[in-house]
């Protein structure tokens, strides 16, 4: 029997697949748990810096699994209300694991839907290939996102673009969800994952201390006053430096001229 979720290592870079293409690759307990177990792996290995997440088949998350999720709700009281609002879907990484402090980038080859439309969102840098679509299908059923979709969705593109989308619950395509900045880049399917993997490495070439320091002071500063967000971006930003050796030499290879001379 395939894995629900395929985990690779190399370079420094974690391949994060979901695979369940027979199901649109929908959120079951079976992936969320499998899911869970990975983001803490990936958080504490140190020779990772960087995920690159996607979905095998023709979409990249069609949302919960409704075969596992309406049996589990259709019963259920406060308190499992309560207990829920710790933990996201997605292994936690929608909330409860947010917090990652390494970047994670969402190739999305295909539909985004529901909850799998609030798992790319709650990726840090979202690529699309030119079939890709999305949507807040949860409205069609009567219920709406709440894994983190309508304030990752205010945050990103704004209330306008949160109302429109979840009101409707119209679908979109990569070139617009591109144009509502939901996504940094449309590509042909069959460049897709090189191009997730240049972003990543790209990453990965910058100093990893203030690459993670910037995610987590992004986070922080969200909804903060300006004075206090200004303070807490100086701190960060300074505290993050550690090694001054790196850092110079790091201003010395961006001064040195590049070579004017013809290539024989």
């Amino acid at each position: 029997m395939a894995e629900d979720v395929i985990y690779e290592k190399s370079d420094g870079i974690a391949r994060i697949t979901l695979n369940r293409p027979q199901a649109m690759n929908a959120l079951d307990d079976s992936l969320n748990a499998a899911l869970d177990g990975i983001w803490q792996d990936f958080a504490a290995d140190a020779s990772l810096d960087v995920a690159i997440l996607s979905g095998a088949g023709r979409a990249f998350c069609a949302g919960a699994d409704l075969k596992t999720w309406i049996p589990k709700w259709e019963h259920a009281n406060l308190w499992d209300l309560r207990r829920n609002a710790a933990f996201g879907i997605a292994g936690g990484i929608t909330r409860g694991q947010h917090r990652l402090a390494k970047p994670v980038i969402a190739a999305i080859g295909g539909g985004a839907y529901g909850g799998g439309f609030e798992l790319a969102l709650a990726c840090d840098i979202r690529l699309a290939s030119d079939t890709a679509r999305f949507g807040v299908f949860e409205v069609r059923q009567g219920i709406h996102q709440g894994d983190g979709g309508l304030a990752r969705l205010v945050a990103i593109a704004g209330i306008g673009v949160a109302l429109d989308l979840t009101l409707t619950g119209r679908e979109i395509d990569a070139a617009e969800a591109h144009r509502l900045r939901l996504v940094s880049a449309v590509v042909a399917p069959q460049e897709l994952a090189a191009t997730a993997l240049d972003w990543a490495q790209r990453i990965r070439s910058n100093g990893q201390r203030a690459v993670r320091s910037a995610k987590e002071t992004v986070l922080d500063l969200i909804g903060r006053p300006l004075d206090d967000a200004l303070r807490l971006e100086a701190i960060n930003a300074y505290s993050c430096i550690g090694d001054f050796t790196e850092v110079g030499r790091r201003l010395a290879q961006f001064r040195q001229p590049r070579s004017e001379g013809k290539s024989e």
